[in-house]
């Protein structure tokens, strides 16, 4: 199964997709902004990333273009998670390399299907 790697300010959506996807077998490693996500993403290789949009000290955004210089994470699959609605966040996204984009609030079936999606 993937190594997965959810980044959220909020605790209670961190441990919505660490149960989601564990129940489906995946190790799931998880950072509560884009900071500690990078700390992790030095350290572990992972198969995916799930990330916040909005969050204090680095936003997803400029987590997606740090990940992208790291070795190993040029072409990983990173879906960004958030309440925005607008063009501009997501295109901004997919400019510096976002594979995808979920809405939230987060539903099971979706992220599963994201992972199934992206590697399989």
């Amino acid at each position: 199964m993937a190594r997965i790697l959810s980044v959220d300010d909020s605790r209670v959506i961190r441990e919505m997709m660490r149960t989601m996807l564990e129940s489906q077998g995946h190790e799931v490693l998880t950072a509560e902004d884009g900071m500690a996500a990078m700390k992790l993403a030095r350290k572990e290789k992972v198969d995916m990333v799930f990330s916040d949009i909005n969050m204090p000290n680095m936003n997803g955004i400029s987590l997606i273009a740090k990940l992208r210089s790291l070795p190993g994470y040029e072409i990983i699959p990173i879906i960004m998670l958030t309440t925005e609605t607008g063009d501009f966040k997501k295109e901004k996204a997919r400019e510096y390399g976002a594979s995808g984009w979920l809405a939230k609030p987060l539903d099971e079936e979706r992220v599963l299907n994201a992972v199934a999606r992206m590697i399989g």
